[in-house]
């Protein structure tokens, strides 16, 4: 795979990434906590879920996904319903002031990494998505376990860059707002994952 390949897959996977999704209002609900280690945690379960999601692509599940309409809706609606679970937490969160106590996360290593690590493993449209995005970049005359393995890291390293954006504005915003305002902008997140939640619930395989 050539360097220039994989430097327009970067570049289209950073631009897609870039857009609020699930992951990445994750990763700035976690940057509010204060807790950098919260937010790592977090984006080792993104990371994984991504290089999991390119396998199963190489391995053909995307082609088996838009083939079964029963396998199709059953992951959709447990995607919905993960979406939807996620934006009640992120609702009745209770942040504190960062300026005037460290703010501890309530949420364990173990709960954060599987939190974000069951985003993409739940979401339909990632695994479809790739299924027509990624065989783009792939030389079908070279051998493609690896050159899905180095599309695979790349989504991971990019992703991971995205996350660091997003939590370092949640760490910044915990800083310069009140509890009120963390609380608020919480909210507006939840808000826009219960919302993306909806968009996925109304998304057809045929719209793809």
């Amino acid at each position: 795979m050539q360097l220039s390949t994989l430097a327009i897959y970067a570049t289209a996977a950073l631009i897609g990434g870039l857009i609020p999704g699930p992951t990445t209002l994750l990763a700035l609900a976690n940057g509010i906590s204060g807790n950098w280690r919260v937010v790592l945690v977090g984006m080792c379960g993104a990371a994984l879920s991504d290089m999991l999601v390119v396998a199963a692509v190489g391995a053909g599940l995307g082609a088996l996904l838009m083939a079964s309409a029963t396998w199709f809706a059953t992951v959709k609606w447990v995607g919905v319903a993960y979406l939807v679970w996620l934006a009640i937490q992120l609702w009745r969160s209770h942040p504190r002031d960062l300026s005037q106590v460290r703010i501890q996360s309530d949420l364990g290593a173990r709960r954060v990494f599987l939190r974000s690590f069951g985003v993409a493993l739940t979401n339909p449209k990632i695994l479809l998505f790739f299924s027509a995005f990624l065989p783009q970049f792939v030389d079908t005359s070279m051998p493609l376990a690896p050159q899905y393995a180095v599309l695979a890291v790349v989504s991971a390293a990019v992703d991971i860059g995205v996350m660091t954006l997003y939590a370092t504005g949640g760490v910044q915003a915990a800083r310069l707002m009140t509890a009120r305002g963390l609380k608020r902008l919480n909210r507006t997140c939840a808000v826009v994952m219960f919302s993306l939640a909806g968009g996925l619930a109304l998304y057809r395989k045929t719209g793809h």
